[in-house]
């Protein structure tokens, strides 16, 4: 399907610009012959949004209550282990695999996320055509130090050993571990342990780093590694977060929501709560979740609007501040998500555009709001598990 979305503002990197943005085969491309034009009047198009750090399988796991901070991320997964033994938890985890790992993706795709970076094992449903954002693939990673080299307070191992994870993975793609996640000696020391291991390399992406110190950060710019920040984790867990203006500045830094055992609702949250514990802009805070995250996990056909990109985009209302309009919308509000080049999820107004695609919709509010979804979205045990969202 050619089309033609018009009279719309478009986001990029460095400009936002008054122009047609058309899509053909999925990507975008220049003007096609013969395609269908969409009017978007009073609309801006954003790049569809990359969370460059989830655990899609976790959305539906009620969270740890808990008193006070926890020292490090260890401490926590300690912790964790007599949270799973109660009873709305056993019956969340029981939830069959393929149905969470759906469920964080749908989740995604509700707040404009068309491309996600999964921190855990390959889940097969990844591979299904009609899943409901795109999984990154081709990339290393290895759980953290102290539970994928160690036992840490007796708990198991799990994922890759770091080194051998690190040595399989080439250096041409990301590899991605947790570290320095806590504001203890532990966190702090993590950084100097993977550097003397060998393991810290332009292709390193460190999740969290809340206990990096200055002179840290500044090796990891030296190195060309980088970091996805996740603050309302970081802020629930350990009452702490990162500072992100140096990484920022280097290139070096993209967001993550992690998922809602720990962290925010959906990455729009996320950006909410990093505008609140940073002093980045607006603007700043939009190519973390574009541009930036393209670049930290390498992925350049992704996080932008230039032709040959994959057409995967957000389309929000217009702002006199175009970087800040996304940072006030609620995903209710929302008017469509593009994902190669196909409506996903849009205001019924939008109707006609599912037609001429040849998309099978199904009626759904979303947080009390009308809306059309593809259908090969809404698996109803996905549904079911996503708070506000219902069929019609």
């Amino acid at each position: 399907m050619n089309l033609t979305l018009e009279n719309a503002r478009v986001v990029h990197r460095e400009t936002v610009k008054a122009q047609p943005l058309s899509f053909e085969d999925g990507r975008v491309v220049h003007a096609p012959v013969g395609a269908m034009r969409v009017d978007m009047r009073g609309y801006l198009i954003v790049p569809g949004l990359i969370n460059a750090h989830e655990h899609l399988q976790l959305n539906c796991v009620p969270p740890l209550a808990h008193a006070a901070p926890f020292r490090n991320s260890y401490a926590w997964i300690s912790a964790m282990r007599e949270h799973l033994q109660e009873p709305d938890v056993i019956a969340a985890v029981a939830v069959p695999s393929e149905e969470r790992h759906w469920h964080g993706a749908l989740k995604n795709l509700l707040a404009g996320v068309t491309t996600v970076a999964h921190h855990d094992p390959w889940h097969c449903v990844f591979d299904a055509p009609d899943f409901p954002v795109t999984v990154l693939r081709g990339h290393g990673w290895s759980h953290s130090l102290g539970l994928s080299d160690e036992t840490t307070d007796g708990a198991p191992r799990y994922g890759p050993s770091v080194r051998d994870s690190f040595r399989a993975t080439s250096p041409e793609g990301p590899w991605i571990i947790h570290l320095a996640e806590g504001v203890d000696e532990v966190a702090s020391a993590e950084l100097a342990r993977l550097d003397a291991m060998g393991c810290l390399a332009p292709n390193t992406v460190i999740v969290h780093g809340v206990g990096l110190g200055a002179a840290d950060v500044e090796r990891i710019v030296a190195v060309g590694a980088s970091v996805v920040w996740c603050p309302a984790s970081n802020m629930e867990l350990f009452g702490r977060t990162m500072t992100p203006r140096r990484l920022h500045e280097a290139g070096s830094l993209a967001l993550g929501s992690d998922s809602r055992l720990t962290g925010s609702r959906d990455l729009l949250d996320e950006l909410r709560v990093a505008a609140a514990h940073s002093e980045l802009s607006p603007r700043e805070l939009l190519v973390l979740v574009t541009t930036n995250a393209s670049c930290v996990l390498r992925a350049p056909d992704r996080g932008g609007l230039a032709p040959g990109q994959h057409a995967d985009c957000v389309i929000i209302r217009d702002a006199d501040d175009p970087h800040a309009a996304l940072l006030g919308t609620a995903r209710s509000h929302i008017r469509a998500v593009v994902r190669a080049g196909l409506p996903a999820i849009a205001n019924p107004d939008c109707a006609d555009w599912f037609t001429a695609c040849g998309v099978e919709t199904v009626a759904v509010t979303l947080d009390g709001v009308p809306k059309l979804m593809a259908r090969r979205f809404a698996r109803p045990t996905a549904v079911e598990l996503e708070p506000g969202l219902e069929f019609a």
